[in-house]
């Protein structure tokens, strides 16, 4: 259990209502003792870290099928936090009602956008069922059971079901059941160390934010610190640099730890070549996926 003490449960903030995706692979991350502090947007929770009003925050950053989460990229940047850990959470969709409730009496269902998109096959066997796009899964299920109506549902994971006493009808209803949504837990660098995650994966994962000059070849050589000495590279992702139009900022996640001499010395020689360097953390790697 990720607890900095015996005597406080860790405060932990998440975007969503309660019953989120996000509220379950931060139970995942730091165990089911916790305090969940639910926000409305990416950014009120990343400032609820930087500010001290949560120890640390659960921010999804990629999915397998939907890519990746731009907006939290972007926010790692403007905040001085550390990656401590990650989880590959299982995304099952269900279709939740009132209890009591047929799925023949379903003519409406709410959710995200994202999770609508990815429940088209279902919507489309279905067409009596007209689709409406809602700011939250977990907050859709909320919204009909306190609405009462017997001919809305809503579509979202088991724990939101659970959470606000409603009754899954339908389940496991997305397009493609190897749907995960990969989370971090990020928190202030002084903080960081007193957290514990629950995380089980042996190997060990780093994760820097490198910009290099705008010149033929700049790029090719910054790769080629981890190149030459076999370090596996994970994932690229480049974002914008604000006010630099066409130049970019560039996020890796490299197998190793950084204080491993090989990454050690990758580290050092990009930084020679890179006009800035930033280690985002070295954190246990998720190597199995949840369910």
């Amino acid at each position: 259990m990720a607890t900095e003490d015996s005597n406080r449960r860790l405060k932990v903030a998440y975007q969503g209502e309660r019953g989120a995706f996000s509220e379950e692979a931060a139970r995942k991350l730091v165990g089911p003792d916790m305090e969940g502090l639910p926000h409305r947007t990416f950014e009120e929770m990343f400032e609820a870290v930087s500010n001290g009003q949560a120890d640390c925050a659960a921010a999804p950053i990629e999915n397998s099928l939907a890519g990746s989460v731009h907006k939290n990229y972007d926010l790692l940047l403007e905040h001085d936090l550390t990656i401590i850990g990650e989880v590959n959470l299982r995304i099952i969709h269900n279709l939740i009602a009132l209890p009591g409730v047929a799925f023949s009496d379903v003519r409406k269902v709410y959710s995200h956008p994202v999770a609508l998109a990815q429940c088209e096959r279902f919507l489309r066997a279905n067409p009596q069922i007209e689709a409406e796009a809602a700011h939250d899964t977990a907050g859709s299920v909320r919204v009909i059971i306190e609405q009462g109506r017997r001919d809305e549902a809503a579509i979202a994971g088991a724990r939101a079901a659970e959470v606000y006493s409603a009754q899954i009808i339908a389940e496991a209803i997305e397009d493609n059941q190897k749907n995960y949504t990969r989370f971090l837990l990020l928190a202030r660098p002084e903080r960081g160390a007193s957290i514990k995650t629950a995380a089980n994966g042996a190997q060990r994962k780093t994760s820097i934010v490198f910009r290099v000059a705008n010149r033929p070849g700049a790029l090719f050589r910054a790769m080629a610190a981890f190149a030459l000495r076999d370090i596996d590279l994970s994932k690229i992702e480049s974002r914008p640099i604000e006010g630099r139009p066409w130049e970019y900022s560039f996020y890796l996640d490299l197998t190793g730890d950084r204080a491993e001499p090989a990454v050690l010395r990758a580290l050092s020689n990009l930084e020679e070549l890179a006009e800035s360097v930033r280690v985002l953390g070295s954190y246990p790697s998720a190597d199995t996926f949840d369910s």
